[in-house]
């Protein structure tokens, strides 16, 4: 009673930010393709015990990331049953913890109430909840990267040497989660280095960061280094990609931030959005100058977190999407809670009042769960039961004709229930059977699924529509070779 009593405000924020993340979340959680490959392959692992030793595929770059990913899904797809709202029920749990991890860290670099302010914002952010109920590998990476520094810190200021090895687990995990947390590296490497860590308490670390870095290492072998070379051409040579003009980098710093702090902190509220830029800007640069001296205090650490990432983004030359912001979602919301514990203590304590109620209330005005639930995954699982009803046990081909979708979120739900959905392959006629149906999730007059350039539906050859159902807004097509 007396722990609840002392921290009755972290709890309730703890609980509000869990109800946030798991409320309806069969229903608000993303299932299109992407994550019906992603439970397909679990499924694999734990149903005949193939070991997995590569992730995803990233969408620029020709690259595959690690396997931990599907390792962290596995025990809870298992525990679901095969559904694939046990994985999303994890990242959801990872999102709850992510918020103690940072009321942890702003407590620890700076004081109670900043830990409190930052942990408040975080939970509510709309951005952050988005990706906090959806089965997606980028959307662990908060919670590593934030374990990550938070570890560097514990080795470099408080010598305490035995968190080099949650640092090397939760930098394994940032990487295998996405290539961007190649940025937080530099940063691990600089406070490893001025922590001046024996030798004995490096060995240990080094020896699980390989290993949970080896099946990435494995693939690369066997694959001619595929991996490797298309980081090295994605670096070096993809000019339409990243910029190889290093002073193009400083204009771009302001609206980056500024992109970040709209996506992250209010709500996509583009004038206030400047506002509070402007405000954490000139935060920044007061601390900097009070304290002088780089590399020695809690400030210097998270500023140069973020001006790593800033240029990376700098350099970058397309777009940057908010999942991109992973390994940086926990600064912007520290450096806000340090800056209101700041005004608080001060004489202006109303101004951090408001500005406090006006970001909550605003984050919590646009929360997500108050727009209707997409309701994906269930609409995965209708179409494929219409689509089981209508193969009546027989092998059948599948295309999905969608402008951001593919068969693989239907695939997951049909072959969980014994079905035998070959994969149309022009070469080898074993695999294109008598029927094809096709599930189209655009309006009917754009879908022509006799006459779709999609390989799924060229590779099973000339064909007709033999009938056609209407399940959930979506289009079922059943084609038949023509004689």
């Amino acid at each position: 009673m007396n722990f609840i009593k002392k921290n009755w405000i972290l709890i309730a924020i703890l609980l509000v930010g869990a109800f946030l993340r798991l409320y309806k979340i069969d229903s608000y959680m993303t299932f299109l393709g992407d994550e019906g490959r992603d439970v397909i392959i679990v499924r694999n692992l734990l149903v005949n015990v193939d070991p997995i030793l590569i992730g995803p595929g990233t969408s620029v770059g020709g690259m595959y990331l690690g396997p931990l990913y599907y390792y962290f899904m596995a025990p809870f797809l298992l525990l679901a049953n095969f559904s694939p709202v046990g994985p999303a029920i994890g990242v959801a749990l990872l999102g709850v913890a992510t918020i103690y991890l940072v009321y942890k860290a702003g407590r620890d670099w700076f004081s109670e109430k900043t830990g409190l302010f930052t942990a408040i914002l975080y939970a509510i952010s709309p951005t952050v909840i988005t990706f906090s109920h959806s089965s997606w590998n980028p959307n662990i990476m908060p919670f590593f990267a934030l374990l990550s520094v938070y570890s560097i810190w514990k080795v470099w200021k408080l010598k305490q040497f035995k968190w080099l090895l949650i640092c090397s687990v939760s930098y394994a995990f940032v990487l295998q989660s996405h290539y961007l947390g190649l940025l937080l590296g530099p940063i691990l490497l600089i406070y490893w280095f001025l922590a001046k860590v024996p030798l004995k308490y490096n060995l240990i670390p080094l020896f699980v960061f390989l290993f949970l870095m080896s099946p990435l290492v494995i693939f690369d072998f066997r694959h001619d280094f595929m991996n490797s070379k298309a980081l090295y051409k994605f670096i070096t040579v993809r000019e339409e990609t990243v910029s190889i003009k290093p002073w193009t980098v400083i204009p771009r710093l302001f609206p980056i931030f500024e992109q970040i702090n709209e996506s992250l902190l209010i709500a996509k509220n583009i004038i206030f959005g400047k506002i509070i830029t402007l405000l954490l800007s000139s935060f920044l640069i007061f601390s900097f100058f009070k304290n002088k001296k780089l590399f020695t205090n809690q400030y210097s650490l998270i500023t140069l977190w973020l001006l790593v990432g800033l240029v990376g983004f700098g350099i970058y030359k397309q777009p940057v999407y908010d999942h991109y912001f992973g390994f940086l979602f926990p600064v912007p919301f520290l450096f806000t809670g340090a800056f209101l514990s700041k005004i608080y203590e001060s004489k202006y304590k109303i101004f951090s009042v408001l500005m406090l109620g006006y970001l909550v209330s605003i984050n919590l005005i646009n929360s997500p769960i108050r727009n209707y639930p997409n309701n994906q995954m269930q609409r995965a699982k209708n179409v494929s039961t219409k689509v089981l009803e209508i193969a009546q046990g027989n092998p059948f081909n599948l295309a999905v004709l969608a402008e951001r979708n593919y068969e693989d979120g239907y695939r997951y739900f049909m072959e969980l229930s014994g079905a035998q959905v070959m994969h149309a392959d022009r070469w080898d006629q074993k695999t294109i059977v008598d029927n094809l149906i096709v599930i189209c999730e655009m309006p009917q007059e754009k879908c022509d699924p006799t006459h779709s350039p999609k390989a799924e539906v060229a590779n099973f050859g000339w064909s007709k529509i033999e009938n056609q159902w209407t399940v959930d807004g979506v289009i079922i097509y059943k084609l038949i070779h023509t004689q």
